[in-house]
């Protein structure tokens, strides 16, 4: 079965090498940013501004490998990739929650972007607390570790 998804728009972003960025939306590195929808998928955009944070959808466009384990950025040991936010994936497709400031036309603007520029946007979803928000969540092998993700920066082992 091969499945292909089109892009719907493209996110803009500071961040133009991977190198030396956020790695998590949380990060104090995250940035301003627009995502910018193509114009036929601008009426989907109808009722979004009532949503404080949208859940981005995108598609790692400088992934060229993929690794099914990994050392992340969060820890010292490799771990198997499923558990981990690492970008070389089989399908090479993120996430990040992201504050939506507001909508001009066909631009959303966004804060807290941990995203690199040009990034090919593969859909918008409203970030929804009673929906995304599970109450008895846990964070595995995270739990254990000693450091912040807020001062996290990536570095060149995924490049």
């Amino acid at each position: 079965m091969e499945i292909v998804y089109r892009p719907i728009g493209i996110i803009r972003s500071p961040f133009t090498d991977p190198r030396n960025m956020p790695i998590q939306p949380v990060s104090e590195s995250s940035a301003p940013g627009v995502a910018e929808v193509f114009e036929e998928y601008a009426e989907a955009l109808k009722d979004l501004d009532g949503f404080s944070h949208v859940i981005l959808l995108y598609h790692f466009h400088r992934v060229n490998r993929v690794d099914l384990t990994v050392t992340p950025f969060m820890g010292t040991e490799a771990r198997g990739l499923f558990a981990t936010r690492a970008p070389t994936r089989p399908n090479p497709i993120g996430l990040s929650v992201v504050e939506l400031l507001s909508i001009n036309g066909r631009r959303l603007l966004l804060k807290n972007v941990d995203i690199l520029d040009g990034t090919p946007l593969l859909d918008i979803k409203p970030y929804v607390p009673q929906f995304d928000q599970p109450a008895a969540a846990r964070a595995g092998w995270l739990e254990k570790t000693d450091k912040s993700v807020r001062s996290m920066k990536s570095d060149d082992r995924f490049v």
